[in-house]
C-alpha cells in the first residue's frame, strides 16, 4: 500500500556517506534511523530511480540544489535525496553535483524503506533491479503533508519549484 498525505512515514535505516568525521559520525557510510531524522523537523524529500541517471542528474537533483536556500527560507530544515543505491554511490554523486551543505544524499541500498513507503519501482526487466519511483514529499515531524508521485518516465510534479509552491500555499 502506497503512503499518502496524512500518514506517518515508516521508520527505517538510511545511510549517508560522511565526508568529514565529527562526533557521532565516522568517515564513510553512516546509518541513520528515519524516526530520529524526522523528529521535530520539516523535510523536503525527493526520490529518484537512480544516481547518475539522465533526468536525475540533469534536472531533479540540480533543481533542489539551486532552490536549497529558497526551500530553507520557506521553512524547510533539511532536503533529502533518496535513491536505491549504496552510500558510496550517493556520496560520489553528491560530490559530482556539489550537493554538500544543501541536500543530504541518503541511500536505501536494498530498497527496504522505499518498499515500506510502497513506492518501489520494479526495473528488473531492464537490468536495474528494484528502484524507487520518482516522487517528492513534504514531511513535518514524520507526517506526510504533501506527496507528488510521478507516472513512469515523467518529471513534472516532483521538482523543487512544485515543492516551493506547496510550501508557500
Amino acid at each position: 500500500m502506497t503512503i499518502k498525505v496524512g500518514d506517518r512515514v515508516p521508520d527505517g535505516t538510511l545511510t549517508e556517506f560522511i565526508e568529514t568525521e565529527t562526533e557521532g559520525c565516522t568517515l564513510g557510510p553512516n546509518a541513520f534511523q528515519v524516526a530520529d531524522l524526522v523528529r521535530g523537523k520539516k523535510i523536503a524529500v525527493f526520490a529518484v530511480p537512480g544516481a547518475f541517471t539522465p533526468t536525475c542528474s540533469a534536472k531533479h537533483l540540480p533543481g533542489y540544489i539551486q532552490q536549497a536556500d529558497a526551500l530553507k527560507a520557506a521553512g524547510v530544515d533539511e532536503i533529502w535525496c533518496v535513491a536505491v543505491n549504496d552510500a558510496f554511490v550517493m556520496g560520489a554523486w553528491g560530490r559530482e553535483q556539489q550537493a554538500g551543505g544543501k541536500v543530504r544524499m541518503l541511500a536505501d541500498g536494498s530498497a527496504t524503506w522505499t518498499r515500506a513507503l510502497g513506492l518501489e519501482l520494479d526495473l528488473q526487466a531492464r537490468g536495474m533491479g528494484v528502484r524507487s519511483q520518482r516522487y517528492s514529499a513534504l514531511l513535518e515531524d514524520g507526517v506526510v503533508k504533501a506527496l507528488n508521485i510521478e507516472p513512469p518516465g515523467k518529471f513534472e510534479t516532483s521538482d523543487a519549484e512544485t515543492m516551493l509552491k506547496q510550501l508557500r500555499a
